[in-house]
């Protein structure tokens, strides 16, 4: 009973591995060695997903997940957290899944688990948010970095319904996530950010373009998410980032922001690829050493008082840092 209970829920809850591609999406760009790597990553996700909604034991998941390569392990532990989160929230069974995976071998790609969490979302009726987000008692970056669950949910929402979400600029009604509903779409808008790269097969011209059609006051934490992504996923040698650099313009301590997250988010991981590396060099002037450095010398603990989340104020240190030195507009 359990096999089949589990065959349901992927089989309505997680995509088939051909409607990740590019083309299936219709997003507008031409099948090359960009987009396969590209591909790779939300492929990645859905084999995460299966191992977790079928594994009967997070032994078994952790033997499959630590067989993918180094470089998407983080992706397919998202796919995990989701199918987790699901099984968590759902009648029936236990509760601790989540918790579990994210405090035991999870946890060096707890950032990327986050968003694991937001694809579960999107795929889960809001009344049942409020049990997504497990206890996670000691670790360093909770609940400060769960707004990446919200930034999951904005980018899930972007790849699969791409004309309501991007075309249409569809803004979602605010949530209070961390008791901050006011903060809600503006995370939100950091995944959409991330999709853009994804929709856009890497291409700086085209992400530009997209986010110049949103009103401007969504625009910094578009690019700043289109700066994670880059970052993080690649797709784009040193030329490329450098026209990517110049495209965001005025917003290039945003592009450069999300660059030092995602450097954060690979070194805890203890995997840097050389994409990242040259990323974080072009967009914001930093080596991986000196990026990791500035995100760790900014953290702001998760008791902050104050009208922003810790999350933003995480972000806005960092942004004033790259502002007050100049690299990023210099990079």
């Amino acid at each position: 009973m359990s096999t089949l209970l589990s065959a349901l829920r992927r089989r309505v809850l997680a995509p088939p591995m051909s409607s990740v591609g590019f083309a299936a999406r219709g997003f507008p760009v031409s099948s090359s060695d960009v987009t396969d790597h590209l591909e790779s990553v939300p492929q990645a996700v859905v084999c995460g997903f299966e191992w977790g909604i079928e594994s009967p034991s997070l032994w078994e998941v952790e033997r499959r997940l630590g067989m993918v390569e180094p470089e998407h392990r983080g992706f397919a532990y998202e796919g995990a957290t989701m199918a987790f989160t699901i099984l968590d929230v759902l009648p029936g069974g236990r509760r601790d899944r989540t918790a579990e995976l994210l405090l035991g071998p999870g946890n060096p790609h707890i950032f990327l688990a986050y968003i694991g969490i937001g694809f579960a979302m999107a795929r889960l009726p809001r009344p049942l948010w409020k049990k997504v987000l497990p206890d996670l008692p000691g670790e360093t970056y909770h609940p400060t970095m769960s707004w990446l669950a919200v930034d999951g949910y904005g980018f899930d929402r972007a790849y699969f319904d791409t004309r309501k979400w991007v075309a249409e600029q569809y803004v979602p009604k605010p949530y209070a996530w961390q008791d901050a509903p006011e903060y809600f779409p503006r995370a939100v808008d950091q995944g959409i950010g991330r999709a853009l790269w994804f929709i856009h097969g890497a291409s700086a011209a085209a992400v530009a373009a997209a986010v110049s059609r949103f009103p401007e006051h969504r625009r910094p934490d578009l690019w700043s998410g289109v700066g994670l992504a880059a970052t993080f996923a690649g797709g784009s040698g040193r030329a490329g980032m450098s026209r990517l650099r110049d495209a965001a313009d005025s917003h290039r301590d945003e592009l450069a922001l999300g660059a030092v997250f995602a450097v954060k988010a690979r070194t805890h991981a203890s995997f840097v690829p050389a994409h990242t590396r040259g990323a974080v060099e072009v967009l914001a002037g930093l080596t991986v050493a000196e990026a990791r450095r500035l995100a760790d010398d900014t953290t702001v603990l998760p008791d902050v008082s104050g009208p922003d989340p810790a999350y933003e104020i995480w972000r806005q240190r960092i942004r004033d840092h790259l502002g007050s030195t100049g690299v990023a507009s210099a990079a």
